[in-house]
């Protein structure tokens, strides 16, 4: 083989080489930092520990506060978190200063200047007290504290294919698995298929999942203790009357079974003619979080 065929070989591939770069579609990095916390609570410590538990005697107090952290990408407005004692009756106690709660301040989420996140302390009770008397040498009381709050999970495709001839196999392909981001929540979307859907028409099936081990509903209403539930938006918001969404026939909501749920998207009307590109498409999840902790406190009697 002399040179100069090998030299026409050597340019011919890189003229080939060339040309498919330029048919790809480069998708960058993630816009979130991604995880799959929301808000984590935990109680700060309530006495001596001893053998993994926390230990006091009948004629000491001890205090019940609970530590809130925004370990997700979603900001909490004062009063989104409710917190609510259980496990306990409230009247065998004094230093409690109510059962029920809320955070007095914004509790910021994660980014990039700040890593861990905002928190805040709820207080209960500094100086709370058991008052019954002890039966035996100690009693276990076992504090339970669940909270409730108000999240968001932001996801964006970035590289959703807008392709009115689907025979036309430039730019970017219709049906395809595409890559999307999830902001850090304990709902994400997991993943996102792109399909064709009639003539000059695309759709978009996003697969999500409750990954924080919680239970959601609806923004501001009551959970169930069949199913999990939430709100979806198509984003921007330029884009919403383009699009129809349901999952499992139902509009702008949908049922968790198992954790897990599809929401499939439609283009309204067929693209123009000849349309050929490619644009990021977003989706909001909306909803209330719920979780509980517990925590053990051993109440020893005082030796005489």
């Amino acid at each position: 083989m002399n040179k100069n065929y090998l030299v026409i070989i050597l340019l011919t591939t890189m003229v080939l080489l060339v040309g498919c770069t330029a048919e790809e579609t480069q998708t960058g990095p993630s816009p979130y930092i991604g995880g799959s916390n929301g808000v984590l609570a935990e109680f700060e410590p309530m006495g001596i520990e001893e053998n993994g538990m926390y230990t006091i005697f009948e004629d000491e107090s001890f205090p019940i506060q609970v530590v809130l952290k925004n370990k997700g990408e979603h900001d909490l407005a004062a009063g989104d978190v409710r917190i609510v004692i259980h496990g306990i009756p409230l009247s065998d106690f004094t230093g409690i200063s109510s059962g029920e709660l809320t955070n007095t301040k914004k509790i910021e989420r994660i980014s990039e200047l700040n890593e861990e996140g905002g928190e805040e302390v709820i207080n209960f009770g500094q100086d709370v007290k058991y008052m019954p008397e002890v039966p035996g040498s100690f009693y276990d009381i076992s504090v339970f504290a669940s909270y409730t709050y108000s999240y968001k999970t932001y996801a964006s495709v970035p590289d959703v294919c807008f392709k009115e001839n689907l025979r036309d196999e430039r730019v970017c392909d219709v049906e395809s698995s595409k890559k999307v981001y999830s902001s850090g929540a304990p709902i994400q979307v997991k993943s996102v298929v792109e399909k064709p859907a009639g003539a000059g028409l695309i759709s978009l099936e996003f697969e999500i999942e409750n990954v924080g081990g919680g239970k959601s509903t609806l923004p501001g209403q009551e959970f169930s203790t069949q199913y999990n539930q939430l709100a979806y938006a198509i984003e921007p918001s330029t884009e919403k009357d383009k699009w129809t969404c349901a999952a499992a026939g139902r509009e702008n909501e949908a049922r968790l079974i198992d954790g897990k749920a599809t929401i499939r998207c439609r283009l309204k009307d067929s693209l123009e003619k000849d349309a050929l590109y490619t644009k990021a498409i977003g989706l909001t999840l909306s909803y209330d979080y719920r979780d509980i902790i517990q925590e053990t406190v051993r109440i020893k009697k005082t030796l005489s």
